[in-house]
């Protein structure tokens, strides 16, 4: 009788088998994607390695251990977002098949997350670009291989419980192409993949009925977000979620060549960008309110700040003042316009945050300023 009472209820916490009382399954909370949102608190990028499309450790990065997962959870993050690239790991061009070792070493992955009773995120990243045609002319052959590799994702998580998302894509737009103004027809054929994405894993049945995805906008550009993005048609209600992305000003966030700004907010003793600043934060993420007020919470897959190495001195402490600043404001932000924040780690030292060879804290100021946000 023991042995079958620990192996009932193994089945029902673990597994997630259906309850016989009531028909639900736990593994599958009857909560919407607002809701679970709420759960997710503040997320954590593992950059630049299972999207790293020479092979997980080809862009510089060791491979992913369960011990750096692990400090992840330890420094305070709830989320991780996994990039992932699948098209590299196709062995069939015909039938869009995937290595299943490679399936399986995502999956991997993505148990170290849940094993930390986190929440994972798996989309289609990058990829070598193969998603970033949004012409007329190429939303058949495009859309036809986004349906292929879903499915299979979707079929070999099939049986994984809630804490696990799927988010459709990355940054989609045309190759070349970083404008914020895309001709409508690139806007078109990017809504068209969202569907193709939702289409794809709710046809996979069983748990994939219920689980949380995650759709985004035309270069996950909030501004676009806002304009162009159309919620896809769901058979299951309220499991939707809105992704974009968030590297402003420019000029302080992501430029490597100078001239740069290494100033940013109102702490900085200094000039700064003329634009991008506090104001700037609170007027372009109030325009997620478009989103949330009708029940659609918005992942904030990507933002941070370069870490300015080349500074010394006075500069490099008044920059680390400022991006300590920078990230504590716009993760605060975030959480009160209803989005979940994850903070871009790509293991290199501009926007490291956790190394990945020792799994210790790199800057433990930036750390800090993010975690403080969450209170």
């Amino acid at each position: 009788m023991k042995t079958f009472t620990i192996l009932l209820l193994f089945c029902l916490l673990i597994s997630g088998c259906k309850s016989e009382n009531n028909g639900e399954d736990p593994a599958m909370r009857d909560i919407t994607s607002m809701e679970l949102s709420k759960l997710m608190g503040v997320g954590w990028n593992l950059g630049n390695s299972l999207e790293a499309t020479g092979g997980e450790t080809s862009w510089g990065n060791p491979k992913v251990t369960s011990d750096l997962i692990r400090a992840v959870k330890e420094a305070g993050f709830t989320s991780v977002r996994i990039p992932v690239s699948w098209s590299v790991h196709i062995t069939d061009q015909g039938t869009h098949k995937i290595d299943n070792a490679w399936m399986q070493r995502v999956g991997q992955v993505v148990n170290y997350v849940l094993v930390n009773d986190m929440f994972a995120i798996i989309n289609i990243h990058w990829d070598n670009g193969w998603m970033n045609d949004p012409r007329e002319s190429s939303r058949q052959q495009v859309n036809a291989k986004l349906h292929a590799v879903w499915t299979q994702i979707a079929t070999y998580f099939k049986d994984y419980d809630d804490r696990l998302l799927f988010a459709g894509s990355n940054e989609v737009h045309m190759e070349g192409d970083w404008s914020s103004s895309p001709p409508a027809e690139y806007l078109s054929v990017q809504n068209s993949f969202n569907q193709t994405f939702v289409d794809a894993v709710r046809e996979t049945g069983g748990r994939n009925l219920k689980r949380h995805l995650v759709i985004q906008s035309y270069l996950t550009n909030i501004d676009l977000a806002y304009r162009s993005l159309i919620i896809p048609q769901d058979p299951t209600p309220n499991r939707l979620m809105v992704e974009v992305h968030y590297y402003d000003p420019y000029e302080f966030a992501l430029k490597e060549d100078e001239p740069y700004d290494f100033r940013w907010g109102s702490v900085a003793t200094g000039p700064v960008t003329s634009w991008g600043q506090e104001d700037w934060v609170e007027s372009t993420f109030g325009k997620m309110k478009k989103f949330t007020d009708k029940g659609f919470p918005v992942i904030l897959g990507e933002y941070g700040a370069l870490y300015r190495i080349q500074l010394t001195g006075d500069e490099l402490k008044e920059h680390k003042k400022c991006r300590s600043h920078y990230l504590e404001y716009v993760t605060e932000a975030a959480i009160r316009h209803g989005m979940v924040p994850f903070y871009w780690d790509n293991g290199a030292p501009d926007f490291v945050l956790i190394s990945r060879s020792s799994n210790q804290v790199v800057h433990p100021d930036a750390l800090q300023a993010i975690m403080k946000a969450r209170q």
